[in-house]
């Protein structure tokens, strides 16, 4: 897997801001523009264990950095991301009933892409902003976020810190991105093979499908309500 940005940039970055390039590199690709945070965020980890950094100061940076930016992308999504999504599915002409239910489909599971997202490519970047359009409930959408990514940044910045010492850092990338990549492959590959499924028993698929987004639509239509006051 190849970066649009040259490794060599991306060290020389994290070798002279040090602790706010991981930081507002995670940060600003969990919010969902697609930069290299994670990149960045192995590149600190990698001089760590080269000496030229804190281990302890490359993972709080990377922690903080993603939860921060993940609950921005999150309340960009919320406050302003379906009605950009209804516009695009107008342009390409997708329907809103089928947006509805994407989005039902992905409320219902909004808890998992949250906090398992982040070790998925391209889904580490939207994960939050979809999150907002789904409506998910800020308290459990904060404590998957959290979690996740304190999961995410102990397991990148430890491999980076033990495993840099050992191979090189082209090696280590390269090995990491192509996780992410495969990930992805397999997240589809499930999304798919679920559909396929279901497609072979529809009469179970559909009401098991139907209660499924019924719910979902219960919850994002809960989200939504705003408490209004009550006179006698």
């Amino acid at each position: 897997m190849t970066e649009p940005i040259s490794i060599d940039f991306i060290e020389e970055i994290a070798r002279q801001y040090g602790y706010w390039a991981v930081f507002f590199g995670i940060s600003l690709e969990n919010a969902g523009i697609p930069l290299p945070g994670e990149t960045i965020t192995i590149v600190g980890g990698f001089l760590a264990g080269e000496g030229e950094l804190k281990y302890e100061g490359v993972l709080g940076c990377a922690i903080a950095g993603a939860i921060l930016g993940d609950n921005f992308g999150y309340w960009l999504g919320k406050t302003g991301g379906w009605s950009l999504l209804l516009r695009l599915g107008r342009l390409f002409r997708v329907e809103e009933s089928r947006l509805e239910m994407l989005r039902a489909q992905f409320s219902a599971n909004a808890a998992k892409a949250v906090f398992f997202g982040r070790f998925v490519a391209l889904l580490r970047v939207f994960a939050g902003p979809l999150a907002g359009i789904a409506q998910m409930p800020y308290g459990s959408f904060f404590l998957c976020n959290a979690a996740g990514a304190v999961v995410w940044a102990l397991v990148i910045v430890t491999l980076a810190f033990t495993l840099g010492q050992i191979i090189p850092l082209e090696q280590l990338l390269e090995y990491i991105s192509e996780f992410g990549f495969w990930a992805l492959v397999l997240v589809i590959v499930g999304f798919v093979a679920i559909r396929w499924l279901k497609s072979r028993h529809p009469l179970s698929a559909e009401v098991g499908e139907t209660q499924e987004l019924t719910e979902a639509s219960h919850e994002v239509a809960s989200s939504e309500v705003t408490p209004t006051s009550v006179r006698d």
